[in-house]
């Protein structure tokens, strides 16, 4: 089935680009909604408030300090590591003459005009732009959360500290949900690059995408590690 002509876009390149755009925000959202089985990021979520609370009781806020730098540092590699991806996307559109004829070199099957090489490329540096501003904005959080950190009263009894540890703890979720999002963005740019060998290449890749990211939110060790037994 993977050795199927890449023609001009037919019905099948209409479902595997429906699957990919439908099946995104919907994992998306099973992940993030407050159901009876929630996901792995939804429970962090309340480990991340319990850290709030924890810091409010400390005098030295040193270690909060350093895991959020350690947080904001991942932001930024991801959004380098996104910004190289678009670069070479980008680069590949340049080149979407060579592909063309590096297809139709393989197998007369696999010859398709410049175009559709171009609007599947297109669809991995939309999709890559979509994580690289999700990181962006995901760094700039986690930099709020440590303004608001940094203003939390040293006296646990100050009648602003519980207010100010929930701002960060609200603020620390935010990240992290923007952060997550700009991954799941990424997993489906590698599947959208599946497109390029044909429309039943990118209904496979997105199928096991999903079901990765379902398997790693909802059936895996590191969930079950945080439930309460």
């Amino acid at each position: 089935m993977l050795s199927q002509p890449i023609s001009p876009f037919g019905l099948w390149d209409g479902i595997a680009l429906a699957l990919l755009l439908l099946g995104w925000p919907l994992i998306g959202y099973l992940v993030e909604r407050e159901g009876k089985r929630r996901s792995t990021h939804s429970l962090i979520s309340d480990y991340r408030k319990r850290w709030m609370q924890e810091m409010l009781q400390r005098e030295n806020r040193v270690m909060d300090a350093q895991i959020l730098a350690t947080l904001r540092q991942g932001a930024a590699f991801f959004t380098s590591a996104s910004m190289i991806g678009i670069g070479g996307s980008v680069a590949l559109l340049g080149q979407a003459d060579t592909l063309q004829n590096l297809a139709a070199d393989l197998s007369v099957e696999l010859y398709a005009p410049r175009v559709v090489w171009e609007t599947k490329l297109m669809l991995v540096v939309l999709i890559l732009a979509s994580a690289f501003l999700k990181f962006v904005w995901s760094h700039r959080l986690f930099g709020y959360c440590a303004v608001v950190m940094a203003s939390v009263p040293v006296d646990a009894s100050h009648p602003d500290a519980q207010r100010f540890a929930e701002k960060s703890a609200k603020l620390n979720a935010y990240a992290a949900r923007s952060f997550n999002r700009g991954l799941r963005a990424m997993y489906f740019a590698l599947a959208a690059l599946t497109w390029l060998l044909g429309a039943w290449a990118m209904i496979v890749a997105t199928l096991v995408t999903l079901a990765v990211l379902y398997r790693r939110e909802f059936n895996s060790q590191s969930r079950a590690a945080l439930i309460d037994l």
